[in-house]
């Protein structure tokens, strides 16, 4: 991810002009490509007393054929709601005077490039003096985020600010909350809950991490691709070749999908169990799934629950692009052949060259036949450009899903090991709305031993296995797994676990609230009478009732699990042989 982050001061008339009245002290500009990065800038704009310009995001700016209905911004948030929620924290306007926006493409802009962990005395000891003398500075940001996690105490109201912007000023626009809202409503037209899932198998995580020997085909050489450029990027600091199976039980990898469905049979949900796949793409492809939907045959995304129309609207009026690559040759009339051939000078000529080989549509896109020939990926079409732009969209649909399901399991988090990710901001976000909210938080490394010890009888797991995953999944999502995230997590991704310092307790809920939230402040008086607050759901069972309930499931019984109600609030009974 980059962002490029730029500051501006304007120390007088004379080379302002009047059109400078409505800035504070500094302005602030800001190019981002991943739109999680928004709440530390805020936090960075507030800092600094800087007036805030409406962020560009990276993948809508680069494409030059998503529709000219929408700006960079309003493409997928809501500019006013954004405006309106940070209104009394940070000074924000829409644009910058056409004099600086001259000045930002000439790149006469000293530039800094600050760590994901660049502490608030960084900004203000290294930032702001050259901010002082040359009125404009720009940052470049690579590795997700501007401003640490953990701050100290007397800066918790920037720790709230992030909170603000993060689940407050940042709404999608209406037209995306509206679909995201209607998919929640057909998911649970049924009467039945629902599950989200998101696989986690994103390409630069894989890269990042190792794993590419996970992948037995052309993706294994993606994945080293990928993983070739960061290091030259010097975002990797490890030789190009790893043990990916070390990786894989060093807990560093995404659990598969099949892995997922045998979790989900051993905690007991039926086959019908409707499981909503999260994530605008997965590395791989749909044969991927194919383990888990043999398990799981209810198993849904966007494209299943949304006619194309629907989804065409969220882009609003585009241009048709042509495929440059796949234009033919133009053709000629005979006429102009003879013509050509008569003015061509004295025979025999030589031949000429052979023509260049032809480049197809499955290099640049899907099979990426580039890597048997090449060692650079091609540049991105402009089909590809668009697609990039179009997969926010579908990403901001599946956060609304995601965050309103009765049930969310993540393939793969960020527990202190990289960057944020898509399941970290929605675990977070659950965790900020309600706390009870069924989150699992595996152990990748716990359940990786675990399917190491059953590798022979994967589908047919014995007694004490199924009881183990039981277990561990159940301390997950209560008071114990909260606390692993609080250890692993919240060091490196504040938005993954907001708690206590974005949290408050009424003057009768200390003792509901529980170890999880700290020291939390008080909540205002005047949130007393309209503030709920949710018990922490109890996950821990009796051995004795956990016994019982495994020995009916090594009984053979063909119609349970199909008759059985999904239900994403108890463990139900299952046939392991199902």
């Amino acid at each position: 991810m980059i962002c490029l982050l730029e500051l501006v001061r304007c120390w007088g008339t004379r080379n302002c002009g009047q059109m400078w009245n409505f800035f504070s002290h500094y302005s602030l500009i800001l190019i981002l490509e991943l739109h999680f990065l928004i709440a530390d800038l805020v936090a960075v704009a507030r800092l600094l007393n800087a007036t805030l310009v409406i962020p560009e995001i990276q993948e809508s700016l680069q494409s030059k054929g998503i529709s000219s209905k929408y700006s960079s911004f309003s493409y997928i948030y809501n500019e006013e709601q954004f405006l309106a929620a940070l209104k009394n924290d940070v000074k924000i306007v829409k644009t910058l005077p056409p004099k600086l926006k001259e000045a930002r493409k000439k790149k006469q802009f000293p530039i800094f490039k600050p760590k994901r962990s660049a502490s608030p005395s960084y900004y203000t000891s290294e930032v702001l003096p050259v901010l002082k003398k040359a009125k404009v500075v720009g940052f470049v940001l690579s590795d997700g985020g501007c401003l640490q996690d953990a701050l100290l105490p007397s800066l918790a109201e920037y720790q709230r600010l992030r909170c603000r912007a993060a689940y407050h000023a940042l709404r999608f626009r209406a037209e995306i909350l509206a679909l995201g809202h209607e998919i929640v409503k057909r998911l649970r037209a049924s009467g039945q809950p629902y599950l989200a899932y998101h696989p986690g198998l994103v390409r630069d995580a894989l890269a990042y991490h190792g794993c590419a020997e996970l992948f037995q085909d052309v993706h294994s050489e993606l994945i080293q691709s990928r993983r070739g450029q960061l290091i030259k990027q010097r975002s990797i600091r490890e030789a190009l070749s790893v043990d990916s199976h070390a990786r894989k039980l060093n807990g560093s990898c995404p659990l598969m999908p099949e892995e997922v469905g045998l979790l989900l049979r051993a905690m007991g949900y039926p086959p019908l169990t409707r499981i909503y796949i999260a994530g605008s793409e997965i590395f791989g492809g749909q044969r991927l799934l194919v383990p888990l939907r043999a398990m799981y045959t209810n198993l849904v995304d966007r494209t299943s629950l949304c006619n194309k129309q629907e989804l065409l609207n969220l882009f609003g009026p585009e241009k048709s692009l042509e495929d440059d690559f796949l234009d033919s040759l133009p053709s000629k009339s005979p006429q102009l052949s003879k013509e050509e051939w008569d003015k061509a000078g004295p025979r025999p000529r030589p031949l000429p060259p052979p023509p260049d080989r032809p480049i197809y549509r499955h290099e640049k896109q899907g099979w990426y036949g580039w890597i048997a020939e090449k060692d650079v990926e091609p540049d991105p079409s402009p089909a590809e450009l668009r697609n990039r732009a179009h997969r926010l969209l579908w990403a901001a649909l599946d956060y609304i899903v995601s965050v309103e399901a009765d049930a969310f399991f993540p393939g793969f988090h960020n527990d202190g090991s990289g960057w944020p990710d898509f399941s970290n901001l929605v675990m977070g976000h659950r965790l900020y709305e309600v706390a009870s909210l069924r989150t699992y938080r595996p152990d990748r490394k716990y359940l990786a031993e675990l399917f190491n010890s059953s590798s022979d009888n994967r589908y047919h797991p014995k007694r004490s296995w199924i009881s183990s995953v039981r277990e561990h999944l159940n301390k997950s999502i209560g008071e114990e797994g909260l606390e692993r995230e609080l250890r692993l997590s919240k060091p490196g991704s504040f938005l993954s676990y907001p708690i206590p310092e974005c949290s408050c307790r009424t003057s009768n809920s200390a003792e509901i609230l529980g170890s999880i939230y700290g020291d939390v402040d008080e909540c205002p008086k005047w949130m007393e009478k309209g503030l709920k607050v949710d018990t922490v759901l109890s996950v821990s069972e009796s051995q004795d009732d956990d016994d019982a309930e495994l020995d009916k499931q090594m009984e053979p019984d063909d119609d349970s699990s199909t008759q059985t109600k999904p239900s994403l609030d108890q463990d139900e009974e299952m046939d392991p042989d199902d």
